[in-house]
């Protein structure tokens, strides 16, 4: 019976999701006077975005998400900075967003404005022919 049940509960077509979130700038419909709903690459970049820019504790109930990098825009501008400011959005990435299949971040330091320009690569899970480029400008503020 255990076998059989198994059997049965798999589906055999592939499950197409859409991804949708509410978008955080809260900007309306104009037709609807809702929200507007941000829907597959575009909720997964805005998601990126926030898991980057959000420290540890930041979230009730889930102190474990974050990433920690605006403590390490305080840090001196270094090649060894660069690597960990790197590894930390690897590390958020790929721990706290199922969506998305990272290929690549990489960090350039801007010396002129004691920040960072930041490249992340990845593919979505339901859409893998489609590579998504997010640029993000990642400065100290006070």
């Amino acid at each position: 019976m255990a076998i059989y049940d198994s059997k049965s509960s798999v589906s055999k077509e592939r499950v197409n999701r859409i991804y949708s979130d509410l978008d955080l700038d809260f900007t309306r419909n104009p037709v609807t006077s809702d929200i507007v709903k941000l829907n597959d690459v575009d909720s997964v970049k805005r998601s990126v975005k926030n898991l980057i820019q959000t420290n540890h504790y930041e979230r009730p109930f889930h102190p474990e998400i974050g990433s920690g990098v605006r403590g390490i825009l305080f840090e001196p501008m270094t090649p060894l900075t660069a690597h960990i400011l790197t590894r930390k959005i690897e590390d958020v990435i790929e721990n706290f967003e199922p969506r998305a299949r990272l290929t690549n971040v990489i960090a350039y330091p801007n010396l002129d404005r004691n920040a960072y320009e930041v490249s992340v690569e990845f593919y979505i899970v339901n859409m893998p022919t489609e590579l998504v480029d997010l640029t993000l400008f990642l400065e100290r503020l006070r």
